[in-house]
């Protein structure tokens, strides 16, 4: 029996368990009603019951088991423990006319973040005219004065971005941050559907689904052309820090679906300004490297002179048009959570164009005002450090202790501009098959844009889940799971 939700001849859903009622949930209506086109998928649940579902979730579970796809926990003794990737069974569904309008905002977003790297690593118009203050840049640790004045290929900086999105209370897509330094996820969301097609056939026949196994051929053609020395003839090679990196598994699978060599720093080498690989047959020209380390580790020539990871020499052979990086150095700074406030304001400065897609409020703890009303109540926000991700340097004020609070009352006043804050924004909910039984669980979206020739936005993304009733950390790092994300042809 299904003891979370019961049903009557309506089809009305009943959840016992529901605690805020604020959270806009993506199942259904208020009345508990199923939203329209869930309707396929509740008969289903209703249909094959209970034991079939623990099956299915069994048979997920074991797949992705057998697969490897694994994840490392970041929390107190669990540290550095790989996972089986945790997976709901249930997928989200979003329809056609909703997925259009947060594509075309992905896109705008996207287009004026790669003419705002340009310009602050060109002419920095931009600063000049006071529309993103200098100070935030110049201090921001995302900024490499290193690469001032270097073009990369056809201008483009952030070839690969994830942008985490969330629904608010009124059911709005709201951006509330952007990954484009490395962004890591997109081999979860390529799993999650594998998994979800083998077990739940059925269900994904009664549905339109539009496809997101294609993204690494996608990433392919972006890569390519990129190569200096054209796309047919172009080496493409991923860049792993190891084995022993969180995202490894991620690496490794984005290499072996492109057909690409995975290499690590010690298997290339400059020469003259150029980057090969070293094979047995000896060394092989490379000419785009889509590189998984960040810019501290990248090359020991120009950023840290410690770091064993990177290659030396590959900063000079991309700044003389040798080698393509992708994405390039110096992106951070347009994810760093401080210059994101500014984002709206840059999509109107280079575009001309409203914000299609709005960004949550951020308060910024530079400004005298904004850090004050932050101090007074911090129990209501979320305080985030500028530069970190994983759900790492954040407090979530509503489930802080006093002790905490304070503690990050003083790191904001000894450092205001590595903070912001936002304020709580309930995510969205959708049901969840955990152990047995249907419940109601937070959750937001990471979809990914590729900047190759044009941009494209891949039909779906990464749903990542708060698997603990009522938490708000969707992150994996932090105990967080995923759903396959379905978005549906008109």
């Amino acid at each position: 029996m299904l003891k979370q939700f019961q049903s009557g001849a309506t089809g009305v859903l009943r959840d016992p368990t529901e605690g805020s009622t604020m959270a806009y949930h993506e199942f259904y209506y208020d009345d508990f009603r199923p939203r329209d086109h869930y309707l396929p998928m509740w008969d289903h649940i209703q249909t094959v019951g209970q034991q079939a579902l623990a099956a299915n979730a069994r048979e997920a579970h074991l797949a992705l088991h057998t697969e490897g796809v694994t994840f490392r926990v970041y929390a107190d003794e669990q540290e550095g423990i790989e996972r089986v990737w945790p997976f709901d069974i249930l997928p989200r569904l979003i329809m056609a006319a909703e997925w259009n309008q947060v594509e075309a905002g992905l896109k705008q977003r996207v287009r004026a973040l790669n003419l705002f790297l340009k310009d602050l690593y060109h002419g920095q118009r931009i600063l000049k005219d006071g529309v993103v203050p200098a100070e935030l840049i110049y201090r921001g640790k995302g900024f490499c004065r290193e690469i001032m004045d270097v073009d990369p290929p056809h201008d483009i900086y952030t070839h690969i971005a994830g942008v985490d999105l969330i629904r608010d209370e009124d059911g709005r897509y709201l951006v509330l941050e952007d990954n484009l330094r490395t962004p890591s996820g997109v081999s979860y969301m390529i799993e999650n559907r594998i998994v979800e097609r083998r077990i739940l056939p059925e269900l994904f026949s009664r549905y339109r689904v539009r496809r997101v196994e294609h993204y690494p051929e996608m990433l392919l053609q972006a890569l390519r052309s990129l190569s200096p020395r054209g796309e047919e003839s172009a080496v493409v090679v991923v860049l792993t820090p190891g084995v022993f990196n969180s995202a490894y598994y991620e690496h490794t699978f984005l290499a072996k679906e492109m057909g690409v060599e995975l290499a690590e720093g010690r298997d290339l080498v400059c020469k003259n300004d150029k980057v090969f690989l070293k094979t047995t047959q000896g060394l092989q020209r490379v000419d785009v490297v889509y590189r998984r380390i960040d810019d501290a580790y990248l090359d020991p020539l120009v950023f840290r002179s410690d770091s064993i990871l990177g290659v030396p020499g590959l900063i000079n052979a991309w700044r003389a048009g040798n080698v393509a990086l992708a994405n390039a150095p110096g992106t951070g700074i347009a994810d760093d959570k401080a210059v994101y406030a500014y984002v709206p304001d840059i999509i109107r400065y280079y575009l001309g164009e409203t914000p299609i897609l709005a960004n949550v409020p951020t308060y910024q703890m530079t400004d005298h005002q904004d850090r004050t009303y932050v101090l007074e109540n911090m129990e209501r926000m979320v305080i985030k450090a500028v530069a970190e991700s994983g759900g790492h340097g954040m407090l979530m004020g509503p489930v802080s202790t006093a002790r905490q609070r304070a503690d990050f009352a003083r790191r904001i006043e000894a450092d205001p501009r590595n903070y912001i804050a936002q304020p709580v924004i309930q995510l969205s909910r959708h049901v969840c098959y955990l152990e047995g039984e249907l419940e109601s669980r937070h959750l937001d979206l990471r979809p990914f844009v590729i900047s190759g020739r044009e941009i494209q936005v891949v039909p779906g993304g990464l749903t990542r889940v708060a698997m603990t009733k009522g938490s708000l950390v969707v992150n994996s790092s932090q105990g967080g799971g995923s759903k396959d994300t379905w978005v549906l042809a008109e």
